[in-house]
């Protein structure tokens, strides 16, 4: 039940049945009307620019256009009450108790899909896709998570949604990965010191993958890493990619599938994907200008295949050939975002890492050329986090190597923290981790104040001895809200303008935002009680009003479906 949409439509239908009578020539520009929720100050329940929009397109001054405008929706739509009119000729909106009631009641019966935006597209989210080469960092943990959450979002509103890791299992870092393991192994077999080289992984996650090889394969002879190369990269990448899956399972993440760059490699996909630009003429030979910074005296002027990227947006065209004539790391991308446009979906959405940045326009344009305009790429950008505890910057892991690992993160405060906190800040701005902060138990606290409110309901319900969602019975006539309740009640009407709006732009954070806001109306509304007795709940183990027991259930199921998405637990106890 969207209350927007629905009275929307109420207002759009009957501007046109009534259009003669309220001398309007134009109303052929409706899809521009619009319901929002009045500032707060207002005390109403919706609001209109209607008169705005007809105003200027039959010339009329909206503030006189509001006044006749008022009389009639008052007249003739029975779920208005009352109407104010207010700037330069919004108008305000408050809702009859029958459509309060009605409203509420919907909300009730519906209360698993409440906020749907329904949507019934095919998703490719690509998150995560950490170099197999080591443990998951702090900077793959907000992007992880993100991707989870953007994705539950998305099925949420009916989508079908494909969770996607792209697996980096070739080029110079797996073979300097494999003979990082290949020295460990050795080191502890055979008591040789790991060797002090650059290429190598020094981290002592690489001896944890050492001696899980060795005792996987007692048998295990090494005593040549080119004859061992292809069994040591194997189990090694196995052994990684386990480490990998539990951090992200420790987190509450699964991907539906795992896709390997050797796949495009052995497949040939790369040749196969440059084919199929320059069949469409978006591939020529050619010779690039140098990069900006780099002097023309240290530049190498080589022919070589260029991706014409300038014609779908990006600011220059892109070599897929090296110097030597191999592919490039971005012809890769191509091949693998060729596989993805063939597998048919509608959207492609790509989570980065803050460093990728200037890689945005160039795949989008690869995709914008591949599907021939058909299908979008969507990347968002995670950026960095700063993780804090006892006010100071918090240290690395000497285990992980140079960076802090999710086990860290795990070691300090639970999943249901990181998940909320890592999406407490828009995704493209930088977000400080304090750890003292996410294990308060105050109102500093959002994830524990949602909760809070959450538990706070159900010891309610314990004492009624009622489950949620137990049918509630309205007396029309006697029918009132308090001040406090309206307040809530506005802000859950709300909720789907919150997850309409989410799903547009991927503002994950709103969410949490309103969340935490909705909690922090309803824990003022408990705490009334205990300074007014008029305010209390319950009365010898009754409810009071059944009106109390309705906004405390539908404060519950917006709670439910909101942590739902994140991804977040609900305790009934805390």
């Amino acid at each position: 039940m969207n209350i927007f949409e629905y009275h929307l439509t109420e207002i759009k239908n009957l501007i046109i049945s009534n259009q003669k009578e309220l001398s309007l020539e134009h109303v052929d520009n409706l899809k521009n009307i619009s319901l929002e929720v009045p500032p707060e100050e207002f005390n109403f329940d919706l609001s209109c620019n209607i008169a705005m929009v007809l105003g200027k397109a039959n010339k009329i001054k909206p503030q006189d256009l509001a006044i006749k405008l008022k009389e009639t929706f008052l007249k003739k739509i029975e779920n208005f009450s009352d109407i104010e009119i207010a700037g330069p000729g919004f108008m305000n909106i408050k809702l009859s108790k029958s459509a309060l009631i009605k409203n509420i009641t919907k909300i009730l019966e519906n209360d698993k899909i409440y906020g749907f935006y329904k949507s019934d597209k095919k998703y490719n989210i690509e998150f995560v896709s950490a170099n197999p080469t080591g443990p998951m960092h702090v900077g793959h943990c907000r992007g992880a998570i993100y991707g989870d959450v953007l994705a539950n979002l998305l099925e949420f509103n009916g989508n079908k949604v494909t969770k996607e890791y792209y697996i980096n299992d070739y080029g110079n870092q797996i073979k300097n990965f494999v003979a990082s393991v290949y020295y460990r192994i050795v080191e502890i077999k055979n008591k040789k010191k790991f060797p002090n080289k650059e290429n190598l992984y020094p981290g002592f996650y690489i001896k944890d993958i050492a001696s899980k090889i060795i005792s996987e394969n007692n048998d295990i002879v090494i005593d040549d890493i080119e004859k061992n190369f292809k069994f040591l990269k194997a189990e090694s990448l196995k052994a990684s990619m386990l480490l990998i899956k539990r951090d992200l399972s420790q987190l509450g993440i699964t991907h539906d599938n795992f896709f390997s760059e050797t796949t495009l490699v052995n497949d040939d996909l790369v040749t196969k994907a440059v084919n199929k630009l320059k069949i469409k003429n978006f591939v020529e030979e050619g010779y690039l200008q140098p990069p900006k910074g780099e002097s023309n005296n240290d530049w190498k002027k080589t022919k070589k295949l260029i991706f014409k990227s300038t014609l779908f947006g990006d600011d220059t065209d892109r070599a897929l050939q090296k110097d030597d004539g191999s592919w490039t790391y971005f012809a890769n991308d191509i091949a693998y975002h060729m596989n993805k446009v063939d597998r048919n979906y509608d959207y492609l959405i790509n989570i980065l890492g803050a460093d990728h940045t200037g890689y945005i326009k160039r795949i989008t344009a690869a995709v914008s050329a591949l599907s021939e305009k058909k299908i979008e790429l969507n990347c968002k950008i995670c950026q960095l986090v700063k993780l804090y505890k006892n006010g100071k910057p918090f240290k690395m892991s000497k285990r992980a190597g140079e960076f802090i690992s999710v086990q860290d993160l795990l070691n300090e405060v639970e999943k249901d923290q990181i998940r909320f906190m890592m999406l407490n800040r828009s995704n493209d701005v930088e977000l400080d981790f304090d750890f003292d902060k996410v294990k308060e138990k105050s109102k500093e606290n959002p994830v524990f104040y949602v909760q809070y409110a959450y538990a706070r309901i159900s010891s309610l319900l314990r004492i009624l001895k009622i489950n949620l969602l137990e049918k509630i019975e309205f007396n029309q006539s006697e029918f009132n809200l308090n001040k406090t309740e309206e307040r809530i009640l506005r802000k859950i009407f709300e909720w789907p303008k919150v997850i309409e709006s989410t799903s547009k732009k991927f503002d994950l954070h709103k969410i949490t935002f309103y969340l935490y806001e909705l909690s922090t109306l309803f824990h003022a509304y408990w705490s009334k009680g205990n300074e007014n007795k008029d305010y209390k709940f319950i009365e010898n183990n009754k409810i009071k009003r059944n009106e109390t027991l309705a906004v405390i259930n539908l404060v519950a199921i917006v709670i439910q479906n909101g942590m739902g998405i994140l991804g977040v637990s609900l305790p009934k106890k805390m």
